[in-house]
């Protein structure tokens, strides 16, 4: 069992596994459009050449990157690929020099075992901003937020549109 890079003809597979999972409310779905555009995100797991996990790491800045879509096919499921996709991401997070990985979950006790800590959402607003507010569960999100690393002292927020500009003109 190993990790790579995910490359585009992995985005089927990918979609396939998190699909698995976002049908009970595990993970969130992902387009496979989504996915495509977002492949250079992502990390598979290979036993025998055949994937059988995968996971994403989205940056949001060098002070802030996210683990998603973490996911291992059933039938592999206890074989520790999970720790080993994280692994990756987080070696990914330190190429680029993060300092702080966040993530969502319905499973703390299994990231707390690999370093991370529950944290409050209102120390993320770059992640709340992006993603959170469009999420249909918004309201009543049962994940829990976890950090590993220092947490951000700033957020890269995106500027007003401008037809929201115009408005306030």
């Amino acid at each position: 069992m190993r990790t790579r890079e995910a490359k585009l003809p992995d985005a089927e597979r990918i979609h396939e596994l998190i699909s698995v999972y976002s049908g009970d409310g595990t993970l969130l779905p992902r387009t496979f459009a989504e996915i495509c555009e977002n492949v250079r995100d992502f990390v598979v797991l290979v036993r025998d050449r055949r994937i059988i996990g995968c996971g994403a790491l989205h940056l949001y800045g060098q002070h802030l990157a996210e683990i998603r879509s973490i996911t291992v096919d059933p039938a592999e499921q206890g074989s520790g690929g999970g720790k080993r996709l994280v692994k990756a991401l987080l070696d990914q997070a330190k190429k680029h020099r993060v300092t702080c990985i966040c993530l969502f979950t319905r499973k703390p006790e299994f990231f707390s075992q690999l370093g991370f800590a529950v944290a409050q959402r209102e120390d993320l607003p770059d992640k709340i901003h992006k993603d959170c507010c469009v999420c249909p569960r918004f309201h009543f999100c049962d994940e829990v937020a976890m950090v590993r690393g220092e947490l951000p002292k700033f957020a890269i927020l995106p500027e007003p549109t401008r037809w929201l500009v115009k408005l306030q003109v």
